[in-house]
């Protein structure tokens, strides 16, 4: 599988787009996120939120009448995209099994609640297992791509995802949108973070492109030095 890191960021390398006012952001970045033809993006928990525009842990409860197996559940393998969401302890509220034209997959630890399972089978989205308490994305990459057959993900954040996937060398690519304004938020995270419980090395990369775009943007992509 190959995966890329998509982001956009401010040239002090904040990810956070609130306040900055540029109605050309979005666009730019779904457009270039468009051309690598992924045949999944994935996004972490407070992304996914936005998107299902449900609050926090809002699906019904007393839908599982007895514990459900820890196993994963396909409901769909012939998606022409999949969403995916690192989501642990189940906690978005998903209303049907797509979002943006893309079949739900959650990702979730064996610890979540049999009524968010149950949930999820009601609505007909997907869901696989990353271990116990957490996830780990080694076994996460090879379950997308044992069982869905995925080629080309793309990772969309937010800042704790991709440098998640980045820590653990599995980014094929990265590839960052610069904005043209400095942030200067000292509270606002970075593109790419890691704690430092979990912080590993640098990742060093290769530069591969460099690319102005309209709007004073410019595009680079890296891909990860073996």
């Amino acid at each position: 599988m190959y995966i890329v890191c998509h982001m956009m960021s401010s040239v002090d390398g904040r990810s956070l787009t609130d306040g900055w006012h540029l109605d050309f952001a979005s666009p730019c970045y779904e457009e270039t996120a468009a051309s690598f033809n992924a045949d999944a993006w994935l996004c972490g928990r407070v992304t996914m939120q936005e998107i299902s525009h449900a609050k926090d842990r809002e699906y019904p409860r007393g839908l599982a009448k007895s514990p459900l197996p820890r196993t994963d559940h396909f409901a769909k393998r012939d998606a022409s995209q999949y969403a995916v969401s690192i989501d642990p302890k189940g906690r978005v509220g998903w209303k049907t099994d797509t979002a943006l034209d893309s079949h739900i997959v959650e990702v979730l630890a064996e610890s979540v609640e049999d009524d968010y399972l149950a949930h999820l089978q009601s609505i007909g989205a997907s869901y696989l297992f990353g271990g116990k308490d957490d996830v780990d994305l080694h076994r996460v990459v090879e379950t997308l791509g044992r069982e869905l057959k995925i080629d080309k993900l793309i990772v969309e954040g937010g800042g704790h995802v991709s440098g998640a996937f980045v820590n653990a060398q599995l980014a094929d690519e990265v590839s960052v949108l610069l904005m043209p304004l400095v942030d200067g938020r000292d509270a606002h995270p970075s593109s790419f973070e890691v704690a430092m419980d979990k912080w590993q090395k640098p990742s060093y990369l290769k530069l591969e492109s460099v690319e102005k775009l309209d709007n004073d943007v410019v595009w680079v992509r890296y891909t990860r030095k073996k």
